[in-house]
């Protein structure tokens, strides 16, 4: 005899036998959970990281935010990661901040690096450098295809949160930045400056929610990286940093929130913000 998970109602990404009965976007006290329930499911997601932006050429884009997800202790407060604030001065992104519930926690997603590199996804806690952070899963960090994807340089790679599309430093002829990569909640594309014809990279495509397409023109007020897709919505086109359109197309789009990675910027233009984490309670 034998049996699969896969035709098992036991089974399912939702806790089995439970409602979704409280969801949190910002840090809040959590005072209203009624009497007699000592343990819930939390679902907790982390803030996605800003894309970068540089002088000349382009930025990479944030990496996403961490996804963890298991039974927890009743608490009386919950912290929600913001994603990182997007800059158009030259450097390396902000990370994403954390979020907390009882003993369930998932990190930040890392900026665009100072440079071309996407930044990597984040797992159970906040990351630094280009390797993912450990999941809460228990897999060990990774800087390839991994549960929380780690940079990918130029190029990015897939996961339950996945890493940033990179930039292009070149500055003459048709260049295309790098695309986010797919996952569940996903990082942001490049940026590319160009004299020549430039392409920005399309923010990650997510199981739920499609990433921001990155702007075509000739010239470098073009080629802004659209933002990555959040476990709740799109990622925003490039243009739009804070998600509200600007009109200027080498500034990056916002992450979608839930987790989503902000898309890179060029040539001093505005990267896109990370999407803010968001915490679901079930019991």
């Amino acid at each position: 005899m034998s049996a699969t998970i896969y035709s098992n109602s036991s089974f399912t990404d939702s806790p089995y036998g439970l409602k979704l009965q409280r969801t949190y976007t910002t840090d809040s006290a959590v005072t209203d959970i009624p009497a007699g329930i000592q343990r819930v499911y939390a679902i907790v997601i982390g803030g996605g990281g800003a894309g970068s932006t540089q002088t000349t050429g382009g930025g990479g884009g944030g990496g996403a935010g961490g996804y963890s997800a298991g039974w927890t202790y009743v608490a009386n407060s919950v912290k929600v990661g913001t994603g990182g604030t997007g800059s158009s001065t030259a450097g390396a992104g902000a990370t994403g901040g954390s979020s907390i519930y009882g003993m369930v926690m998932a990190g930040g997603g890392a900026g665009g690096q100072n440079g071309t590199g996407g930044g990597a996804a984040a797992g159970a806690t906040t990351i630094s450098g280009t390797a993912s952070s450990v999941s809460y899963t228990g897999a060990p960090s990774a800087s390839v295809t991994s549960y929380a994807a780690g940079s990918g340089g130029n190029s990015s790679y897939a996961g339950v949160s996945s890493s940033a599309g990179g930039g292009s430093a070149t500055v003459t002829g048709t260049q295309t930045g790098g695309n986010g990569g797919r996952g569940l909640i996903t990082g942001g594309g490049g940026a590319v400056g160009t004299a020549g014809t430039g392409t920005g990279g399309n923010g990650g495509t997510g199981d739920f929610y499609a990433g921001g397409t990155g702007s075509t023109g000739t010239g470098i007020t073009f080629g802004g990286g659209g933002g990555g897709a959040g476990y709740t919505s799109n990622g925003f086109p490039a243009g739009s940093p804070a998600g509200t359109a600007t009109g200027v197309l080498n500034n990056g789009g916002q992450g979608g929130s839930g987790g989503g990675g902000g898309g890179g910027a060029s040539t001093l233009g505005t990267a896109g913000s990370g999407g803010n984490g968001v915490v679901y309670l079930y019991f």
